[in-house]
């Protein structure tokens, strides 16, 4: 290897070496460093804010809004029915039946107020839906008085096959707004008429992450009859010609770091026969972004990828990046360097990112240290901006893609970009964002794409929904610019004055971070994320100094000097040839011994007080996180385990010694009462810290003594 090449593979892992810094940064340290890549001076926001504000006031009257746009300002997720709608959609992917299709129907649309929306939308369809739903809820509630009570109850019985039928219906007609066509054929007539005006489009076919390889298959096909309709249509340009984009959570069932080896095998050969496809025809070939969690190994794939001498000369290979991830602007870094090496020009899509509140909820779940989203949207807006610059610097090997609806995020684009305008994208939703594009491609001649969904109706309800919540909540600009109570001027904020204004309060103070969420009640237990390297890779480090370990069970007694009984190994039944230690089995004198010892030990911790026997609790709670790496490895080679299994269960007994210790804080204040005595505690085979340190913890929270019997 020459030096030049070990410069570069060094210079390489350095750049991915920030990307996984930033996954623990403080969400106000990312800002401030996001907030050197904006350039624009005080002078250049303000005449953003007011070319924005002047694109909401065009929109606002000189065209009308969408459908969509329609229905999400008239039934938004800050609204009771709209949550019901919104819970109604996402639950209809799991219900297996009619039956109980018709209660969850009753459940969600008969306790609404459908009235107060009826007539109330600029969109003949919205109110049409109005009506249906209010009608719909009517039938649905029955009146307890009177004879009638009879008759209503038959027209719920006959109305709800009728009722589950319209709403299936009303999905579909939602879903047309979003959807271009059932097929790749049928999209691509329907897309004749906007590339007529010289729109050009990226199509995605619909469907979620592979459950089986029979799945990935499936989608491989479908991805490769559609660049192979798609490249019919290619102009010779990557910039002019349609694309198609490509989750590779769709080419792989365990699409997951902890499967890493197995997906550089297979996963990479299936995207790349794709990408070569694509690189023949000259379209543009986009890798779309996924959870925060794959974001690491989608980096090791893209390379991989990117690599092969295929692809040489092809501007069309294309990254999604995330601006509401904490590590967008070091990924941006790492693409560049990446086409830098390898000598490509590749082009990066920029959006905002459509799976906030997972993340969120994720992290929470899990107990990791941060978050990897901002907890504001303003925050969101600022990384945008930063993520744009750092784009719109590095366009000698970067084809920038801007995908927003944010009037304010056009303005700063196109402030950004100067004279040259003719080097970059805007790109927006099917059904979504058609009147303000149109207004920005008309007056400042730049290009827009659109991205176009296509699959059949089983498909569609997954996108729908993911649509809709990114787009439903009142604070969205999809939302805000058909509501002509909010000035325009208000929807074009500068994010850069918003965030100054915040000072120290950059996060979100409202939404409990990961390890505070039980708070004021007790911490949260440490957990960590098995498919991000970031997180798990210290806690496998650490687990090394374990793996040869032997342990020893015994003896009974800690102050017996030796043990009486017969020791024998303990083997390991995943490898029944593996020795983890020795076990001792105590003797009947032992047992004896013990239950006096135990005796004297009640009468003396039974006049402990509560606070300092929980205080002793937590204590133990605080070692057994600090032990994480030791207690998982045991449990892994003792009891078979998996990683996430064996996480899992040192934080289960975490928790366990947390809320015994304030349980019984809590019933010495309402219900004080007296310790029982002497408790024995038997470790069930599965769970051999959890469960067995939970009884403990409960028994001596309340001054009882222990016998513990592993």
């Amino acid at each position: 290897m020459n030096n030049q090449a070990h410069s570069d593979i060094v210079l390489e892992n350095e750049h991915r070496a920030r990307v996984r810094e930033r996954y623990t940064a403080d969400e106000a340290e990312v800002i401030d460093l996001l907030m050197e890549h904006i350039r624009l001076s005080d002078s250049d926001r303000a005449k953003v804010a007011a070319a924005g504000a002047q694109y909401v006031d065009r929109v606002r009257k000189e065209t009308s809004p969408s459908m969509m746009e329609a229905f999400l300002a008239e039934y938004g997720l800050s609204t009771e029915e709209g949550v019901g709608l919104m819970c109604l959609a996402e639950a209809l992917l799991r219900v297996p039946d009619a039956e109980t299709i018709d209660d969850l129907i009753e459940d969600k649309i008969a306790p609404s107020n459908w009235g107060a929306h009826l007539g109330h939308s600029s969109s003949s369809l919205v109110n049409a839906s109005t009506w249906a739903l209010m009608l719909t809820g009517r039938v649905l509630d029955d009146d307890p008085k009177g004879p009638t009570r009879v008759l209503r109850s038959l027209v719920k019985r006959m109305g709800e096959p009728v009722v589950r039928t319209a709403v299936a219906q009303s999905m579909k007609i939602l879903g047309r707004q979003f959807v271009l066509g059932q097929t790749i054929q049928e999209g691509m007539k329907n897309a004749r008429e906007e590339e007529a005006e010289g729109y050009t489009y990226s199509y995605d076919m619909l469907g979620e992450a592979a459950r089986t390889d029979a799945d990935a298959k499936r989608y491989q096909k479908a991805y490769s009859d559609a660049i192979t309709a798609i490249a019919k249509q290619a102009k010779g340009d990557v910039r002019s010609s349609p694309g198609i984009s490509v989750k590779l959570s769709a080419l792989h069932p365990r699409y997951e770091y902890t499967h890493k080896t197995t997906v550089m095998r297979e996963l990479v050969p299936r995207a790349l026969e794709l990408a070569k496809q694509a690189a023949k025809a000259n379209i543009g070939f986009n890798i779309d972004a996924e959870e925060q969690d794959r974001l690491d190994l989608s980096l090791d794939v893209i390379e991989a990828m990117l690599s092969d001498p295929a692809l040489e000369g092809w501007d069309g290979f294309g990254v999604v990046v995330q601006a509401y991830g904490r590590r967008a602007a070091p990924v941006i870094d790492t693409l560049y360097n990446l086409a830098e090496r390898l000598d490509r020009k590749i082009m990066v899509r920029l959006v905002k990112g459509a799976y906030w509140d997972t993340e969120i909820k994720i992290a929470q779940e899990l107990g990791v240290e941060r978050f990897p989203v901002f907890t504001r949207k303003i925050n969101t807006d600022l990384s945008y901006m930063a993520c744009a610059q750092m784009l719109m610097d590095r366009r000698d090997r970067i084809y920038p893609q801007f995908a927003t609806h944010n009037a304010h995020t056009c303005a700063a684009v196109i402030e950004m970009a100067g004279n040259d305008k003719d080097s970059f994208e805007f790109q927006r939703l099917h059904g979504m964002g058609e009147s303000l594009h149109g207004i920005v491609k008309q007056a400042e001649g730049t290009r827009c794409r659109i991205y176009a969904p296509v699959g059949a109706h089983r498909d569609l309800l997954a996108y729908l929904v993911r649509r809709l919540l990114e787009n439903g909540a009142n604070s969205s600009f999809v939302n805000q610019i058909v509501d002509t109570s909010i000035p325009s001027k208000a929807i074009s904020k500068d994010p850069v004055a918003e965030v100054k204004a915040l000072g120290k309060q950059v996060a979100n103070p409202t939404i409990a971070q990961p390890h505070d969420l039980f708070k004021p009640a007790r911490h949260n237990s440490k957990g960590f994320r098995v498919n991000e390297p970031a997180s798990i890779l210290p806690l496998l480090a650490a687990r090394e100094e374990f793996a040869d370990s032997k342990w020893t069970g015994g003896p009974m007694l800690a102050s017996s000097p030796d043990p009486k009984g017969t020791g024998r190994d303990a083997l390991s039944p995943a490898d029944t040839g593996r020795v983890v230690g020795t076990v001792y089995e105590a003797t009947p004198e032992e047992v004896e011994t013990a239950l006096d010892a135990a005796q004297g030990g009640f009468e003396d911790w039974s006049s402990w007080s509560v606070a300092d026997r929980a205080d002793i609790l937590r204590k133990a709670a605080d070692l057994y996180e600090e032990h994480t790496a030791e207690l998982t490895a045991i449990t892994t080679r003792e009891a078979g385990k998996t990683l996430l299994d064996g996480i899992a269960e040192v934080r289960e007994a975490v928790d366990f010694l947390r809320y015994y210790a304030n349980e019984a804080e809590r019933l010495e204040e309402e219900e004080p009462g007296t310790p029982r005595g002497i408790f024995v505690c038997i470790s069930p085979w599965n769970f051999p810290l959890a469960i067995f340190s939970g009884q403990i913890a409960a028994a001596l929270a309340v001054g009882n003594a222990v016998i513990a019997k592993p």
